[in-house]
């Protein structure tokens, strides 16, 4: 038996899942002990400036420390913690990086820096695993605070395409969306920016192949929550769960019309997560339009009017990226 955990440090979360594996009978068995997530917002002004702000720097401190700690209690073996989007963009990453290694020093480890493509990879990995192969090939979308991760391919891992364009819940909103709710011009500024890189995607990966379309991380989770009218947030219930364009459309119309305040109020939604809550519904728009756009079949594009909405992602990729290197199977 090992236990493993992920941290994925992204634009606006820190997050970790700590996983226990075991071959039981030569079939391997990973159960999840714990998923946790604090919104550290390591990418304030990150768009603007260039740098890491120090009080993010001191958020990721905070929640990182004690994510350490749960693994000391949990006797993890094993650690991988990737940096995405804002670690990438920063001048002053050194310091973001000294600190992990700090933190991480029972493990031998820090935070690493990956690619657009192995960020979508890893997505990829985590969202698919639960999903039946009869489905593929499937399109993950992985709508993060700082980048969106678009990702083709089959259940064996197979990748068509991938790309990772600048449009995150986080960088839209600090660039475009300053009023809550949104003005109109603001609205359609953000609109035309997610437009451009919607063609790029189109360009560079194969989206009119998958047959299924996957949505992960909070942008789409917390979608499938509001739709669903839970009372409070249920992973259970949000995962594998459906929404479809024409229903997700009038939903994300209303969330872009509604303050922060309000939408914080909701039980379902993080509030830290509020603010920057209409950018993602912004980004999400503007991929529906991409595929409604794409020159299909009726039957083909009734496959892809709604996406699957999957509680695994990028953290469920690094777990399986650790028993591969750490367990003989």
């Amino acid at each position: 038996m090992t236990t493993l955990a992920a941290v994925d440090c992204g634009t606006n979360s820190l997050r970790l899942l700590i996983s226990r594996v075991e071959v039981v009978d030569g079939v391997l068995e990973i159960t999840e002990l714990h998923r946790l997530m604090e919104i550290v917002r390591l990418g304030q002004g990150v768009d603007a400036t260039g740098m890491l702000a120090p009080e993010a720097l001191e958020r990721v401190r905070e929640a990182l420390t004690k994510y350490a700690e749960l693994m000391q209690v949990e006797k993890v073996q094993a650690v991988r913690m990737v940096a995405t989007s804002a670690t990438r963009d920063a001048s002053n990453r050194d310091d973001f990086f000294a600190m992990t290694r700090e933190i991480l020093a029972p493990w031998g480890a820090e935070a690493e820096v990956i690619s657009g493509d192995e960020e979508a990879a890893l997505s990829f990995r985590g969202a698919v695993d639960d999903l039946e192969l009869e489905l593929g090939p499937y399109c993950v979308i992985d709508v993060g605070g700082g980048s969106t991760e678009v990702i083709v391919g089959d259940h064996d891992g197979t990748v068509a395409g991938s790309d990772s364009v600048a449009m995150g819940s986080v960088r839209l909103t600090e660039r475009f969306l300053q009023a809550s709710p949104p003005t109109a011009e603001q609205v359609q500024e953000a609109r035309s920016y997610v437009a451009e890189l919607a063609d790029e995607i189109v360009a560079k990966v194969p989206v009119d192949k998958a047959r299924t379309i996957v949505g992960c991380a909070g942008t789409f989770t917390t979608l499938s929550a509001l739709a669903q009218g839970l009372e409070t947030y249920d992973p259970e219930a949000i995962h594998l769960s459906q929404l479809r364009f024409a229903a997700l459309r009038a939903l994300t119309a209303s969330v872009i019309e509604t303050d922060a305040e309000s939408l914080a109020a909701n039980p379902v939604m993080h509030p830290k997560r509020a603010d920057v809550f209409a950018g993602g519904s912004i980004i999400v728009d503007g991929l529906m339009d991409m595929f409604e756009a794409l020159p299909l079949s009726e039957a083909a594009k009734e496959e892809q009017r709604f996406f699957y909405i999957s509680e695994k992602d990028i953290l469920d990729g690094i777990v399986a990226s650790l028993v591969d290197t750490h367990i003989a199977h």
